[in-house]
């Protein structure tokens, strides 16, 4: 059986207790998500960075990324990891220049050289 009990407080105490209240829900809140890993540092076995990646590469093509040293790999006990936000950074890093980067580029490099840029 509850037991219910009434108290009278003025207004003031009253806000004040809620505002203490809301204050300590939303700490013990950000402490739970805090705790929480974030996606971004999950880690990937090969079979899912293979699932993973845009053009699904076979297993060879992987292994000879990582021969190759082109691909951020972590090794450990015979097993390949990957890091999904430095396969994320890698990934963006290896985009392909448009038309214009190339051209501002090569602009930029012939001005440094003194070459003639008409």
């Amino acid at each position: 059986m509850e037991k219910t009990v009434f108290i009278s407080l003025p207004i003031e105490d009253l806000q004040t207790v809620i505002i203490d209240c809301v204050n300590s829900c939303l700490k013990n809140s950000k402490q739970v998500h805090s705790e929480q890993p974030t996606e971004t540092d999950r880690w990937f076995d090969l079979n899912e960075l293979c699932i993973y990646h845009p053009d699904k590469p076979s297993k060879p093509t992987v292994y000879g990324w990582v021969n190759a040293g082109t691909i951020p790999v972590h090794k450990g006990s015979k097993k390949l990891r990957f890091l999904k936000s430095e396969i994320d950074n890698w990934l963006r890093q290896g985009r392909k220049k448009t038309v214009a980067e190339t051209a501002s580029e090569a602009d930029t490099y012939l001005k440094k050289k003194g070459g003639n840029n008409d």
